[in-house]
């Protein structure tokens, strides 16, 4: 009896010695390792995919105030927006608000997607017959609108946010603001604290200059005749945040015509050019060639320098900060570097 038990146990035993080996030769299991229980796949506990928090919503209508100090209902969320300037275009793309923009101006050319959204205006000047037919609820329009074209817009009752770039704070504030009122608080607020950490990387290099170190700055943006910044514009703070001293910022807010006299009296050790919406080749070339201003030590010292992009330093947006990365380093190349060629 005990012989036929050792028979039918050999016969049970072999096979499953068979099946480890095999497994072992797939690289499965080795018969020498221990068995361990797995938890059925149903019950495996996978890794958490990480979603982005949904943006909350603000409560409609709500009021806030634009730069010119108007206080601006906003009776409901956005959906058709119509922008007046190519760097609000450049904001609204930036936040991810594009689907909603219904109309630009002729010179709203960046992304690229920007070249496809219906054209209503100059820069100066919307064709409001056609404006008013895309039925905005929000138009966005500059500084530079306030005198007749926003009494038109608030004419044909449309809500309008008007604004003013006088610093490089006042362009964060501004894309702080529309994403706010467009639902967009989240993305402003990554956006806005990704461009200052890029602006505190150039300015704790600059703020311990002292005046001596700092080079007069002479900013040109026109040549026939010259036309420059002065104080209150955020061009004028990308200058000192970069290190150096606007010229004309204790002569005048704003913009304004300068005489090649008073450039020779303030004898710039830099100059800047853009080119304003152009390649900027003609005004550089009119300006390294007036020969009225061979003496000042720009020009003595070869300091005459075209930005490579004019928009980057003419549109107060997102991409401000790689004007003030150009800029500085146009200034200060020994602390910042060269800029490639």
């Amino acid at each position: 009896m005990r012989k036929n038990i050792h028979i039918i146990l050999s016969f049970l035993i072999i096979p499953v010695l068979i099946l480890l080996t095999a497994c072992t030769d797939n690289g499965v299991i080795s018969p020498e390792e221990p068995i361990s229980p797995t938890k059925p796949p149903s019950q495996e506990k996978l890794p958490q995919q990480t979603q982005p928090e949904p943006e909350k919503l603000p409560d409609f209508p709500m009021t806030v105030s634009d730069d010119l100090g108007r206080e601006v209902i906003i009776k409901e969320l956005p959906k058709r927006i119509v922008s007046l300037a190519p760097s609000i275009t450049e904001i609204l793309f930036a936040l991810g608000l594009e689907d909603r923009i219904v109309g630009v101006t002729d010179y709203c050319d960046y992304p690229e997607a920007a070249k496809s959204k219906p054209r209503v205006a100059s820069y100066t000047t919307p064709n409001m017959e056609k404006l008013v037919s895309l039925e905005p609820d929000l138009v966005l329009a500059e500084s530079i609108h306030e005198k007749t074209v926003l009494p038109a817009l608030e004419k044909q009752g449309l809500t309008t946010l008007v604004s003013s770039a006088t610093s490089i704070d006042a362009v964060l504030n501004y894309i702080s603001l529309i994403g706010h009122i467009n639902g967009k608080d989240k993305t402003a607020a990554q956006l806005v604290n990704k461009l200052t950490d890029r602006i505190k990387a150039v300015s704790t290099k600059t703020e311990e200059l002292t005046p001596e170190n700092r080079p007069r700055v002479l900013y040109v943006v026109w040549h026939q005749p010259i036309w420059t910044m002065g104080s209150k514009t955020f061009t004028d703070d990308l200058i000192k945040t970069a290190g150096g001293i606007n010229i004309f910022a204790n002569d005048f807010e704003k913009s304004r015509v300068v005489s090649l006299e008073s450039i020779v009296t303030k004898n710039p050790k830099v100059i800047i050019i853009t080119g304003m919406g152009t390649s900027g080749d003609q005004i550089y070339n009119a300006i390294k060639n007036e020969s009225r201003l061979k003496s000042v030590d720009a020009m003595v010292n070869n300091r005459i320098y075209k930005i490579s992009d004019a928009n980057l330093i003419e549109r107060p947006g997102p991409r401000i900060v790689d004007g003030l990365d150009e800029m500085a380093k146009l200034i200060h190349p020994e602390i910042f570097g060269t800029v490639a060629k």
